[in-house]
């Protein structure tokens, strides 16, 4: 399989491609006014304990109080730590204490966001600390030592297991939770990436005590950066930069924590924009629509509402060649690939329900669910796929720390307020009439004049002239109407004169 990494740098948006295959599959933005806060720690304080919630508000100097559930504060360690899924011993499960023995009003903490404020959600915190580095995660208050669910070899886990205990013991004795990146590295990579991670945590530790609440006293690698350490492995090819200043930076980073793979990174002088060569343009306009095509004529409907998003998978216009539970099965199979990389692209979380074509095969069903699990395997957030479900749906859960692509490119549309759908001109024009027969019945006026879009002033001065005619009779009085290009088709003024 074909991988490059593709990085388009301007002056206040940066933005990074994954292409497998020469397909779009995963796109990071970053815009300079409005960074994410993901993985940054702060110098906090309580604003208010929540006992009914079992959670607390938390000043963190962003523009909403954070949010610190109960979970977060005793919880030895997190089942997943910066995407990486881990297989670690946990302590015996015991009752989460109230939150109020756990924190207080008014009480300074040192907080790191796990998810960056959503909607109108605030930020949410946990105290349980972890810092990323090229092959290890560094858990400060935990002493387990876990290795990545994705390093399969099991004398490869041992080794790696033994040796970063070995090391941790000589740099404080933390806990360390040993990436997939890690995989195949030797001792002197893995000794580098621990001593590097102590110095970043004392630094962390003398910020805590000396800056005021509302510090950040970490914070996280540049998305460019953040895509080096996380993304590149030994299956990437290249890693593409249309910034010279940019592309020196990468490689100046990647010499130092990953020489083997420095020389892939490179800059790209091309006339044509890096993101037109590659199509990445045009994916990105097709991932903000809500129909998918598939390649066999059928299609994807994609919603994305507050509680979850839905896929619904539909045949189209594909027939198929033999019988219909052959092409329902050819159609699904179909759809669980595409369901996988759309999940990527638009970075849709969350809780997610994928309506199938029915099917009555048991094994086709199987072998659904199979291929959808597999396409997922490249993910690299956290993903949880259920069985099929007695209504023939497939539900899911997958992680979500930060917008979709639609919510970070897109905002509601102004004319139906986010509904996706707009009053008819018909309806508009019955509105205008009742509120004329409103407005006359309440105030004294010789004659009225209505304001409106063209589309319902076209409607009502054709169509309904005769019934105009009428309410004019009805109510004694003269209605003039105007068409303005500035309402829109549900917006209408009547003014009386």
């Amino acid at each position: 399989m074909s991988e490059e990494i593709l990085v388009n740098v301007t002056p206040r948006e940066t933005r990074v491609a994954v292409v497998e295959n020469g397909m779009l599959q995963e796109l990071h933005i970053e815009r300079g006014w409005r960074r994410g806060v993901v993985g940054n720690i702060y110098k906090g304080k309580v604003q208010r304990v929540m006992p009914g919630m079992q959670a607390a508000f938390v000043d963190v100097g962003l523009d909403r109080a954070a949010f610190l559930h109960a979970n977060d504060v005793v919880r030895a360690m997190p089942a997943a730590a910066n995407g990486e899924e881990v297989e670690v011993p946990m302590p015996a499960a015991s009752a989460t204490p109230p939150i109020a023995e756990l924190l207080r009003d008014g009480q300074e903490i040192v907080v790191q966001v796990v998810k960056d404020p959503i909607g109108s959600k605030g930020a949410r915190l946990t105290t349980q600390i972890s810092i990323p580095s090229r092959y290890m995660v560094l858990l400060p208050q935990s002493k387990v030592i876990g290795v990545s669910a994705r390093i399969e070899d099991e004398a490869e886990r041992l080794r790696l297991k033994a040796l970063v205990g070995e090391l941790a013991a000589t740099h404080g004795g933390h806990g360390y939770i040993v990436r997939t990146n890690a995989e195949g590295q030797p001792q002197e990579a893995l000794a580098e990436d621990i001593a590097y991670l102590a110095r970043v945590w004392a630094l962390v530790e003398q910020r805590s005590r000396d800056s005021a609440v509302g510090a950040c006293v970490y914070e996280d690698l540049t998305l460019p950066l953040r895509a080096v350490r996380d993304l590149m492995r030994r299956d990437v090819e290249k890693v593409k930069v249309d910034s010279r200043e940019t592309c020196d930076r990468l490689q100046a980073f990647a010499a130092k924590y990953m020489p083997v793979l420095a020389e892939r990174i490179e800059h790209y002088a091309g006339e044509r924009p890096i993101f037109d060569l590659y199509g990445v343009e045009d994916e990105i306009g097709r991932a903000l629509e809500k129909q998918v095509p598939l390649k066999s004529g059928g299609y994807l409907v994609i919603d994305q509402t507050e509680a979850m998003t839905t896929i619904d998978v539909n045949t189209g216009s594909f027939l198929g060649q033999r019988n219909l539970e052959e092409t329902v099965y050819r159609t699904n199979l179909e759809a669980a690939q595409s369901v996988a990389r759309q999940l990527r692209l638009r970075n849709l979380g969350g809780i997610i329900i994928i309506d199938f074509i029915d099917m009555d095969d048991p094994e086709h069903r199987r072998q659904v669910l199979r291929t959808l699990e597999k396409a997922l395997s490249r993910d690299h957030a956290k993903t949880t796929v259920y069985e099929f479900s007695p209504l023939g749906l497939v539900e899911m859960t997958r992680k979500r720390t930060i917008e979709s692509l639609e919510r970070q490119l897109s905002e509601p549309c102004h004319e139906c307020g986010g509904r996706g759908t707009v009053k008819t001109a018909e309806t508009v024009t019955y509105e205008i009439f009742r509120e004329i027969t409103r407005a006359v019945r309440q105030f004294e006026a010789a004659r009225l004049l209505v304001i409106a879009s063209p589309k319902v002033v076209a409607r009502i001065t054709e169509e309904e002239s005769p019934a105009v005619a009428e309410l004019e009779e009805f109510l004694g009085k003269s209605i003039r109407f105007q068409a303005d290009e500035q309402y829109l088709q549900e917006q209408f003024d009547v003014v009386l004169l």
